[in-house]
């Protein structure tokens, strides 16, 4: 088919809308849309059992409550966010901890403490220990109190608790209140990387295209302050073999922190700990909330379905 024949069957679908009816913003997002599927279908030549069949998986997808990992590994929830920083860029909002993406698997209403939290409600064997500590600051270096840093990660099966039913609820989730000074600091256990569950629906696109499903090690974060932009980061764990080969492209330079590591000897001598950890240091510096800006606070279902 020409283009003009295919632009004729969409006109004559739009013909359908009524005026003044529905929303003209999504008619104008899914005409946009159908069109560009219309062009690939004829560009590409792709067939209608091929359809079908993207239809079955489609409905697999939403079905097994997929949607956030592919969302993720085909790369939209990274461009998504360069699209927020190109325009914050021109808004002249620059610099700070760089934003990324925030994954499917937040949930809200984690215990809140000031300062200090335990992220463990129920220790696990095996793990190494993780102390983490860092200030939230603004652009011009000054603490910013009453920050809420709200941190969450996997266990060492690479389960997040509130999917996984084994755990205890809200387990290696919390929210810590920064102190006077602007501090946060946690205890925890190193997480370790993750795949997309094996045979699902993200599983099979990304083998149907060549690529893998899995991710580095990594801590989510957000951190929220009243008159400042909402921050949606995670870190990776310095020297995870998949840092810079992650299926959802969330690794950025600046986001990956040295660990330094102390012996058991050292963490008493030094700390008064009676065990060996490791230790992460990272400052959060975010930006005031300014007018004519797109909301940093993105409104999304969170929890499972």
């Amino acid at each position: 088919m020409e283009r003009h024949q295919i632009d004729a069957v969409v006109e004559k679908i739009k013909s359908t809308e009524e005026p003044g009816q529905g929303s003209e913003r999504i008619k104008e997002i899914v005409n946009r849309l159908t069109t560009d599927l219309f062009y690939a279908i004829e560009d590409l030549d792709i067939q209608p059992e091929e359809i079908w069949k993207a239809v079955d998986w489609l409905t697999t997808t939403g079905r097994n409550n997929e949607w956030g990992l592919v969302v993720a590994g085909i790369g939209l929830e990274h461009f998504l966010d360069l699209r927020m920083d190109e325009a914050e860029a021109k808004a002249g909002i620059t610099g700070g901890t760089p934003r990324t993406i925030e994954g499917p698997l937040y949930v809200p209403g984690s215990p809140e403490s000031v300062g200090y939290a335990e992220l463990e409600t129920e220790p696990e064997v095996g793990g190494e220990r993780l102390y983490m500590q860092g200030q939230v600051r603004d652009e011009d270096g000054k603490p910013v109190p009453n920050a809420k840093v709200e941190v969450w990660h996997c266990n060492l099966r690479g389960m997040y608790s509130i999917f996984d039913s084994s755990q205890p609820p809200f387990n290696l989730r919390r929210a810590i209140i920064t102190d006077e000074n602007g501090r946060y600091k946690f205890k925890s256990i190193l997480p370790v990387g993750y795949s997309c569950p094996p045979g699902g629906a993200t599983d099979q696109l990304l083998k149907a295209i060549g690529r893998h499903g899995s991710r580095p090690a990594h801590i989510h974060f957000f951190v929220t302050a009243p008159g400042y932009r909402k921050l949606t980061t995670q870190i990776n764990i310095e020297g995870d073999p998949l840092i810079w080969d992650d299926f959802a492209f969330a690794s950025r330079e600046e986001l990956v922190p040295h660990i330094t590591r102390y012996s058991a000897a050292e963490a008493k001598a030094e700390f008064n700990i009676d065990e060996p950890f490791a230790s992460i240091d990272f400052d959060f510096e975010i930006h005031k909330e300014r007018e004519g800006v797109f909301a940093a606070e993105i409104e999304r279902t969170h929890g499972p379905r």
